[in-house]
């Protein structure tokens, strides 16, 4: 059976149309929810700050106006500070909650270990606590090596390179190593 091809539900331009319609529509809701949190914003200071009259008021109605606007606002400024320090408390106990969680569940940062130089005996002695009494000397069981031994393994000297260099140099050099290749193989 051969495989048909289906039309698409929605044409190209249709698609588009109607995305187009839905970006309209969200800006319009946008907007109108912008005017409305405008709105009762104005109201609740509408509500809160009634509006100063100041024409034909004395001084000493000025003054008391003016000590009377300061007690608000230590007022509010003491209530902005308790709400500064809830609000910093709530996120300390928010962030220690959170290392509490990451240790329980055995997925917090480790710290990077140093690494610590331990005798065998502090060793024994950390693992067996008092029980322990020996000392272990460790190097009492190498095999000592004696000086001579390591000398005949190595009794080729190393000279200056430049020497050997010159002298395997031209003609005689090829005729030196063709005489040194052809001899260990006559004996």
């Amino acid at each position: 059976m051969p495989e048909v091809q289906r039309k698409p539900k929605i044409t190209a331009s249709r698609k588009l149309l109607l995305k187009s319609l839905m970006l309209a529509k969200a800006k319009e809701c946008w907007e109108q929810e912008h005017e409305e949190r405008e709105a009762e914003k104005r109201r609740y200071l509408a509500e809160r700050i009634p509006t100063l009259q100041t024409r034909g008021l004395s001084l000493s109605a000025l003054q008391d106006l003016c000590r009377e606007l300061h007690a608000k606002v230590e007022v509010v400024d003491e209530e902005r500070y308790d709400i500064e320090a809830k609000c910093l408390h709530n996120t300390r106990e928010i962030k220690d909650l959170k290392l509490k969680v990451l240790d329980l569940r055995g997925k917090f940062k480790r710290p990077p270990l140093r690494r610590v130089r331990v005798s065998a005996d502090a060793m024994l002695r950390a693992l067996l606590g008092s029980k322990h009494k020996v000392s272990m000397d460790l190097r009492a069981n190498l095999k000592s090596v004696k000086k001579e031994d390591t000398e005949k393994e190595r009794p080729v000297e190393v000279g200056d390179w430049r020497k050997n260099v010159e002298a395997m140099s031209g003609m005689e050099g090829r005729k030196k190593m063709f005489d040194a290749a052809k001899s260990p193989t006559s004996q």
